[in-house]
């Protein structure tokens, strides 16, 4: 496993460290026989000063994420790091057989701020034999092509009013350079461009470096103090209210 991917699974394990159980009739998943279970699943934006796109969530059999760190971002995902668009990644995954639910986020997300998400599972979904994970990315979009999400993590087995909270990095979609340019940054501290076609930087997906900003030294950087961050930047909490 590489340095990069031992990182990436360093804050996975932190959000599953951080397991946060509300007790209602013993711990663990229960043994009720009904098949149907609702969730809701919510997701805070961690950040100072960086809004997060619209997101893509998408519900799937182990272990076919849509993307992977380490490899080369999809036109789909390269779309939404860089112009907070998440359509295209929702259309790549309503094509796949496999994708159990699909679903966008109705808008940005605040710093600060949290977006809930409500589903429910039923009859072949609920199979031992087909076990779901979640993939999703939201766009950080004072950033050329920064997004923060989650990579086929294993949904877990809950019991009626558990919950379980991932903390989760922000990752560099490797398609468009870090210039930090107000020509090249969607946002709000910018206003400029957001996808282009064509890749100018490492293209393979990895935790992001972090800004620099026109304060630390990049003379053409739109971006200030306030647009950086330390991972990780979005928590995901997922509870089983049925």
């Amino acid at each position: 496993m590489t340095a990069m991917m031992h990182r990436v699974r360093r804050f996975w394990w932190l959000g599953a460290a951080l397991v946060a159980l509300t007790a209602c009739g013993g711990g663990g998943g229960d043994a009720d026989t009904d098949a149907r279970r609702t969730f809701t699943l919510q997701l805070t934006n961690l950040t100072a000063n960086q809004p997060f796109g619209p997101v893509a969530v998408v519900l799937h059999p182990p272990p076919d994420a849509l993307w992977l760190p380490g490899e080369s971002a999809s036109e789909a995902l390269e779309v939404l790091a860089e112009s907070g668009d998440p359509q295209p990644l929702l259309d790549a995954a309503d094509s796949r057989t496999d994708v159990v639910r699909a679903f966008g986020g109705s808008g940005v997300i605040s710093p600060g701020s949290s977006e809930t998400f409500t589903f429910t599972l039923t009859g072949d979904e609920l199979s031992a034999d087909r076990p779901l994970a979640v993939t999703l990315a939201t766009m950080l979009v004072n950033t050329n092509d920064a997004f923060a999400g989650a990579s086929g993590e294993a949904l877990p087995d809950l019991g009626i009013g558990e919950r379980r909270i991932w903390y989760l990095p922000a990752y560099d979609a490797g398609t468009e350079a870090n210039s930090e340019t107000a020509a090249t940054i969607p946002g709000p501290a910018a206003g400029g461009e957001g996808f282009a076609a064509g890749r100018d930087d490492q293209d393979r997906i990895a935790i992001h470096p972090g800004v620099i900003s026109a304060q630390d030294g990049l003379a053409d950087s739109v971006l200030d103090g306030s647009h950086r961050w330390d991972n990780p930047v979005l928590a995901l909490e997922l509870t089983r209210t049925e």
